[in-house]
């Protein structure tokens, strides 16, 4: 019978440990997703920085002619 409690007492005492294991595992994920999600911000920025250049650009340069020979070719 004390080989029983004893057996009880090891399986709780690797369950504590488990569940201290994850909470350490899930803290780090939490904290790595965090970081992951300040650079996926920065890079919207950026991106749409980037865009709002490409369309002033495109805004600076003539319309095509839709009557022009090299057109209709």
């Amino acid at each position: 019978m004390i080989a029983d409690y004893q057996e009880l007492s090891d399986k709780i005492d690797r369950l504590a440990e488990l569940a201290h294991t994850l909470r350490r595992e899930n803290a780090q994920l939490r904290q790595a997703n965090a970081a992951l999600v300040a650079d996926n911000l920065e890079y919207q920025r950026r991106l749409g920085e980037a865009h709002a250049r490409v369309m002033a650009l495109l805004d600076k340069i003539p319309a095509a002619e839709a009557d022009t020979p090299e057109d209709a070719q």
